[in-house]
C-alpha cells in the first residue's frame, strides 16, 4: 500500500471515529479461515517464556535535582503492556522509568512517575485509565505518554472505534492541562512467530491504525511518535536481541531503544528544547504537511513525530501538521529515590 493510499484510509478511519462511522475491513472473507488458523498457531508460540508480572516503576526520579519549594514534574504512562513494561525484570528497564530519568536529567528537575497502563489493554480501556490519571485535580500530570493499539489489532477491534477511544482520551487529558504524547500502534509484522500472509496483513492493519491514531491524537492537541517496527531497524535486524523471551514484548534493550525515540518528543511537549530545534529542518526531510499525509509518512518510518502546526492551518485536504524526525537521545541509568504516593 502506498503512503498516499494509506493517507486516504487513515482519513476515512479518523472521520468514521469522529462522526460515528463503521469499521474499515482489511481482509476478504476468502482469507478468514487461513488467517484464523495461522493466528491460533502464532498465539501458541507468542507469550511463552515470560511472566505476566510487570515491575513497579512508580516513584521519584532525579531526586538530586530537588529544590525546596519547587515541585517535581509529573509523568503518567497509559496504555497496554508496552507502556507498562511487560517483558523485563527490573523497574529501571521499563519505558516509564527510562523516560522519567531522561526528562529529569534534561530538565534538571525531579520527575514523579505514575503508571496506570495495564497489560492486555485495548483502546476502550483508556477512559478508565484517564479517570485514574486525573483522580486528584491537584496532581494533574504535566505530561502523559500513551502506548496503545497492538491489542486492538490482534483482537480485531474496528479501527474507527479504536481511534474514537484514543481521541477521547487525548481530549480529556489536554482539557485537564496535561501534555500528551502517543506512541502509535507498533508494526506487528515484525513479530517472529507470525507467518505470511498473516504477517503482511498484521503489518498493513497496524500501520493503517497508526496513521489514523496520529490524525485523531493531533486533532485533539496531542503529539505522536511512530513506534513502527518498535522504533528502529534494530528490531528487524536483531529480533532475538531486542525482543524479550516471549518473542512479542520488547527486551530491556528494546525498551531503551523506544525510550530514546520518544524522549525528545516528551521534552518538546514540556518546552525543554530551544526554540530553534522546534523549527523544521529541511535537511532531515521535516516540514508542514496535510495531517493525513504526515500520519502516513510517520507510520512508515519509526521514530517520526507528528504535531499540530501552530496555528493549525487547513486546506483542501484538511488541517496541516508538522512532521519531525528528531535525533534520538540517550537516557541515563534510572535511579528511583522513592515509591510514588
Amino acid at each position: 500500500m502506498t503512503r498516499m493510499s494509506r493517507a486516504r484510509v487513515a482519513r476515512r478511519i479518523a472521520a468514521g471515529a469522529a462522526y460515528g462511522g463503521g469499521g474499515v475491513g482489511l481482509a476478504g472473507a476468502a482469507t478468514v479461515g487461513l488467517l484464523l488458523a495461522e493466528a491460533r498457531l502464532a498465539r501458541r508460540r507468542v507469550g511463552n517464556g515470560t511472566s505476566p508480572h510487570v515491575p513497579n516503576a512508580d516513584g521519584l526520579y532525579g531526586a538530586a535535582y530537588t529544590v525546596p519549594g519547587e515541585p517535581a514534574l509529573r509523568l503518567t504512562m497509559l496504555g497496554d503492556s508496552t507502556a507498562a513494561g511487560q517483558g523485563v525484570r527490573r523497574a529501571g528497564q521499563t519505558p516509564g522509568a527510562l523516560l522519567a530519568s531522561g526528562v529529569a536529567a534534561i530538565a534538571e528537575r525531579p520527575v514523579g512517575l505514575s503508571t496506570v497502563a495495564v497489560p492486555g489493554a485495548r483502546s476502550d480501556d483508556l477512559d478508565r485509565q484517564v479517570t485514574r490519571a486525573l483522580a486528584d485535580p491537584a496532581r494533574v500530570p504535566d505530561v502523559c505518554v500513551i502506548m496503545i493499539g497492538a491489542n486492538d489489532v490482534t483482537h480485531r477491534m474496528p479501527p474507527t472505534r479504536s481511534v474514537r477511544h484514543l481521541s477521547s482520551a487525548v481530549r480529556r487529558l489536554r482539557t485537564a492541562g496535561a501534555e500528551v504524547v502517543v506512541g502509535t500502534c507498533p508494526d506487528l509484522g515484525t513479530i517472529e512467530p507470525v507467518w505470511q500472509p498473516l504477517r503482511w496483513l498484521a503489518r498493513r492493519a497496524s500501520r493503517q491504525l497508526a496513521a489514523a491514531q496520529t490524525i485523531g491524537a493531533v486533532q485533539q492537541g496531542g503529539r505522536t511518535v511512530s513506534l513502527g517496527d518498535l522504533l528502529g531497524p534494530e528490531f528487524a535486524a536483531n529480533p532475538r536481541e531486542l525482543f524479550g523471551p516471549d518473542s512479542y514484548h520488547p527486551s530491556a534493550e528494546g525498551y531503551a531503544t523506544a525510550a530514546m525515540a520518544v524522549l525528545p518528543t516528551v521534552c518538546a511537549a514540556l518546552g525543554l528544547w530551544p526554540a530553534e530545534e522546534e523549527r523544521p529542518d529541511a535537511s532531515r526531510r521535516e516540514g508542514f504537511l496535510p495531517v493525513a499525509r504526515a500520519a502516513a509518512e510517520a507510520a512508515s518510518e519509526a521514530g517520526t513525530e507528528v504535531t499540530a502546526a501552530m496555528p493549525m492551518p487547513s486546506g483542501p485536504r484538511g488541517p496541516w501538521a508538522l512532521l519531525k524526525r528528531r535525533r534520538r537521545r540517550r537516557v541515563p541509568e534510572p535511579e528511583r529515590a522513592s515509591v510514588a504516593d
